[in-house]
């Protein structure tokens, strides 16, 4: 409550000035002068104060705004309109259109907006963000997508719409991506702090997953690329809160005007090629940062240049490069599998489980924080790339597993077996090489029976097909059984000078 009573009392019959009431009842000067102000107004000194209670007094002094006037113009269902607003594309020019159209007498635009937003203070009450020039950069994609055809099969793509919009300026960036997988939106947010020519303090993305592998209130889980690609810019990374689309409003603003400004211009081109669909955004991009404000000096390009820019950090040397992370485990080989390829890491790794590091061009292997190896990164489906460093002395890498005893286990299952391992470790330039397909082989037994894998094998020795996949297809399909073919030869001609024979191993 006010101390109306004891600012009138002090003022009239102590005779105190302003300043020595507001210290007295601490209160601001500005309150006991506007206090005093309302009194002259409203006739009311000390004495007839004293004839009123504190709620008529103050009924007196600060009397309620009056209300709306209401003519005999029909208005509009507000609860209708503030309902209808929340659906996309939906604006108050166009709900004032459509009440015009039942309504040719109604309110005009001015008062229509007007009296909307009286009736949105008192349902919608939101916390304003105040953003920090250089602070922010939202990030998000649009719902909308722009098809692009292919010319050759008349094939339709849906090119999906990135933007970027920095907290202060509202300095826009857009941009067509196929998707909106990992690659895409690293390289779509590589090519908007280039745009930017700077970078944020910090990005606020929204939950996808290419952003964010466990949503959580407090602790979200960021993807691990994307957490390289902020500690590469030297940016902190804050996802907006899941469903909670005022944490990222920047984002929704900016989305809603490149929808609105970009994207409906070309609603009616038609796009064959990426590209030129970039271009053209790009184009109204300019357009659109350089448009001045309708009641602030400038644009968002002026603002940028005053505000944000200055602010920001200047660019890394050397753009981010897009590296997936993956994690693997060793195994008795000392290899680990990276997108169906084989690649060694130090044999005494065994077992453990390393992080993958892969990129357009190379893999790298990382054990506890620490890269153990790197390799030239290879397409060959089922192939090794193996550093000869990474291999033990005289293959002893792994006491319990070595050549010999891989022969000797399979001689269990039969000679035809055994045979089979043994070729296939003599035919691999290192035996490490095979231990994966033979320890397939072995395991097959357990499932189709010893009987059956020796006949399996002592087929696929004939046919020269010496892999697991060829033993699995031949148990599968109950070729075990079937007679040897009568032309085919049983031992397997092999010559070469990397082929050291089965002496080797004794």
């Amino acid at each position: 409550m006010r101390k109306t009573k004891e600012i009138l009392r002090l003022h009239h019959e102590a005779r105190r000035s302003g300043r020595e009431i507001a210290r007295t009842l601490g209160v601001s000067p500005a309150t006991v002068q506007e206090c005093l102000r309302r009194a002259r107004v409203a006739g009311v000194d000390w004495a007839a104060a004293c004839d009123l209670n504190d709620t008529v007094l103050e009924g007196r002094l600060y009397p309620p705004p009056a209300a709306l006037t209401l003519d005999d113009r029909p208005l509009p269902d507000f609860a209708e309109l503030h309902a209808q607003l929340k659906r996309k594309g939906v604006t108050l020019a166009l709900l004032w259109e459509e009440y015009k159209a039942v309504a040719p007498e109604g309110l005009q635009y001015s008062q229509f907006c007007e009296r909307y937003r009286r009736y949105s203070t008192r349902v919608d009450l939101v916390m304003r963000q105040p953003h920090r020039a250089g602070e922010k950069l939202f990030v998000d994609y649009a719902g909308p997508t722009v098809p692009v055809v292919d010319r050759s099969t008349g094939e339709i793509r849906a090119a999906q719409i990135f933007v970027a919009v920095l907290g202060a300026s509202n300095y826009t960036y857009a941009e067509a991506t196929w998707t909106q997988t990992l690659p895409d939106w690293i390289g779509s947010h590589v090519r908007a702090l280039s745009y930017f020519g700077s970078t944020p303090e910090m990005i606020v993305p929204d939950n996808l997953k290419s952003a964010v592998t466990r949503a959580d209130r407090y602790e979200p889980g960021l993807n691990p690329t994307y957490q390289e690609f902020g500690k590469h810019y030297g940016v902190a990374i804050i996802p907006a809160r899941a469903r909670k689309p005022r944490d990222k409003a920047k984002a929704e603003n900016g989305v809603l005007l490149v929808e609105r400004w970009i994207l409906a211009r070309l609603r009616h081109h038609a796009f064959f090629r990426l590209g030129d669909l970039n271009t053209e955004i790009d184009t109204l991009l300019f357009a659109l940062n350089r448009r001045p404000f309708r009641k602030l000096p400038g644009s968002r390009g002026t603002l940028f240049e005053q505000l944000d820019r200055p602010a920001m950090k200047p660019l890394p040397v050397q753009p981010y490069v897009f590296a997936e992370w993956r994690q693997a485990r060793v195994h008795i080989d000392y290899h680990v599998e990276v997108h169906r390829h084989y690649y060694s890491v130090p044999y005494a790794l065994v077992s453990h489980v390393v992080d993958a590091r892969v990129t357009a061009h190379t893999v790298e292997l990382f054990y506890r924080g620490q890269r153990v190896a790197s390799h030239v990164r290879s397409h060959l489906l089922g192939r090794y790339t193996t550093d000869p460093a990474h291999m033990p002395k005289a293959h002893q890498h792994y006491a319990a597993w070595t050549p010999r005893r891989l022969i000797d286990w399979a001689e269990k299952s039969g000679a035809a077996t055994a045979k089979l391992i043994e070729v296939i470790l003599t035919t691999r330039a290192h035996p490490q090489q095979g231990f994966r397909s033979c320890l397939g082989i072995m395991r097959l037994g357990k499932h189709y029976g010893v009987a059956r894998l020796e006949g399996a094998c002592q087929r696929a020795l004939v046919l020269g097909a010496h892999s697991y996949k060829s033993v699995e297809s031949i148990l599968k399909r109950g070729l075990d059984g079937e007679p040897l073919p009568a032309t085919a030869s049983s031992t397997p001609a092999i010559t070469h000078d990397n082929v050291r024979g089965a002496g080797y191993y004794h």
